[in-house]
């Protein structure tokens, strides 16, 4: 491998091998090829001159690139398209095949058909590796969903939530993006065969004026290449907003897991809960002891890049004029294949973190603990009011004591001391052991479980029992 020319970290560092094929050379190239075929054999269905030996010729080298000699006779044309037609058309001379490749079609017959077909490859690989990443957090969810954690707002410390439950929400987040995915696949149709700006004019002359042949033409190529239809109107080419369509889907996936990311990193530092650490994974190259959120990191770092990608097609779109003009082209040649490839990597890291998450409950139990004499006080003032207490004088006490016991841990350091007082304070008149009572973290999950429940049993299980063939190979591999 040379050393001496940049390379892209999306390659070599993060996107799997599956995702970097279906944006590669070959594929895209071999993609162009059965566009011919499929072009020739539907022109010859509603009676152009081509014959079956033409065809054959065709399909016996869809393969057979010759990637020396398109680059030649690209340097000769400046023209990507017309090299390979060229390139193609010396493969199959001798059937007079290279006569009618790309017969009536412009360059953006294969270009953006190509281009449709990829996306819509590339999105189901990534609806693949969310029904596996969903299937991976709901386990989690599922195994967690009643053990109490303080909840945060505004990450102060608040009511408690369940391990489990807090996990629902990034669930819920990826349950979206599904469905953000799976509608962009849905909608998602081929350019057809337009022409130069959109008319179909040298297909109307190709068919002595018949536009019965013209939308057949159209039909045909979609049901030879996969697709249901083929968009109404365009330009020269499909509309650059499905470009946008298509990574707005991706830029809501990065962000479901950047807010994951951020909650990982920010439990890791509480010590509660880890990203996956391997016995001979360095933390810190200064600092031995360190155990760094390294892959949680690198999802918010290559989830920012993915949405700020988004503004690429957007200014695409906005700025294209009339029928076509070709500043799209090195953009999109960027902007997209690595959108790609970069939600590949971070669905990737995200289902390895998920996979092997740490749960430490001692922790856990001791932040609770911490805290939870504060979320006590209104089941204290109930039970102090069935004693007899005067519920808005309990309420004015219970607010002195807990600055007092605030103070405490602010200033001095010590341990949350409210219990202690409000057993002290014959105005409650409650001992420390039916304070103690009602301390168990259980009394103040709320429905979590419950919700827990109803979320994995009638939203995520049936999303997964949907979508088993996904399921089958779950291959995700960290690259480092």
């Amino acid at each position: 491998m040379t050393k001496d020319i940049y390379e892209s970290p999306l390659n070599s560092r993060y996107a799997s091998r599956e995702m970097q094929f279906i944006f590669s050379p070959d594929k895209k190239f071999r993609t162009w090829r059965l566009l011919w075929i499929a072009l020739a054999e539907a022109e010859k269905e509603l009676g152009l001159d081509i014959t079956d030996e033409q065809i054959a010729d065709l399909k016996a080298h869809k393969e057979d690139i010759d990637y020396e000699d398109a680059a030649a006779e690209e340097k000769i044309r400046r023209h990507d398209v017309m090299a390979h037609v060229h390139s193609y058309g010396k493969q199959v001379a001798g059937s007079g095949a290279d006569r009618i490749i790309h017969l009536g079609a412009t360059s953006c017959y294969v270009g953006d058909n190509t281009d449709i077909i990829i996306m819509r490859d590339a999105l189901t690989l990534i609806r693949k590796r969310l029904v596996v990443l969903i299937s991976k957090l709901a386990k989690f969810a599922d195994e967690y969903k009643a053990m109490p954690t303080l909840g945060f707002t505004h990450f102060q410390p608040a009511q408690l939530v369940t391990v489990g439950k807090r996990a629902t929400l990034w669930l819920q987040d990826l349950v979206f993006d599904l469905e953000t995915v799976e509608n962009a696949i849905a909608s998602l149709k081929l350019l057809g065969c337009k022409g130069t700006t959109g008319t179909q004019a040298s297909f109307l002359d190709l068919f002595d004026g018949d536009h019965a042949k013209c939308v057949e033409l159209d039909k045909k190529i979609c049901a030879k290449m996969g697709f249901e239809s083929s968009y109404y109107v365009s330009g020269q080419t499909y509309s650059r907003k499905i470009d946008f369509t298509v990574l707005s889907a991706l830029a809501a996936i990065a962000q479901s897991a950047h807010k994951f990311s951020n909650d990982i990193r920010l439990l890791q530092h509480l010590k509660e809960i880890e990203e996956p650490f391997e016995k001979n994974q360095i933390g810190s190259s200064a600092m031995a002891y360190k155990r760094n959120p390294m892959r949680s990191e690198r999802i918010a770092s290559l989830s920012r890049y993915v949405i700020a990608d988004l503004l690429n097609p957007a200014m695409t779109s906005s700025e294209q004029w009339f029928e076509r003009t070709l500043d799209d082209s090195a953009n999109k040649r960027i902007s997209v294949p690595e959108a790609f490839l970069a939600v590949d990597a971070i669905l990737g890291i995200y289902t390895n973190v998920a996979s092997g998450l740490v749960v430490y409950p001692k922790m856990i139990e001791k932040h609770i603990f911490d805290e939870i004499p504060f979320m006590m006080t209104e089941n204290i003032m109930m039970e102090a009011t069935k004693k007899g207490g005067n519920r808005q004088d309990l309420h004015e006490k219970i607010r002195q004591l807990s600055m007092q016991a605030g103070s405490v841990v602010k200033n001095e350091g010590k341990p949350n001391d409210l219990l202690d007082r409000i057993a002290a304070d014959p105005e409650f008149g409650m001992t420390m052991d039916e304070l103690l009572k009602i301390r168990d973290p259980k009394l103040y999950i709320g429905r979590c479980p419950e919700q827990v429940d109803a979320f994995l049993d009638e939203c995520v299980k049936p999303l997964l029992k949907a979508h088993e063939a996904d399921l089958a190979v779950d291959d995700v591999e960290l690259k480092v």
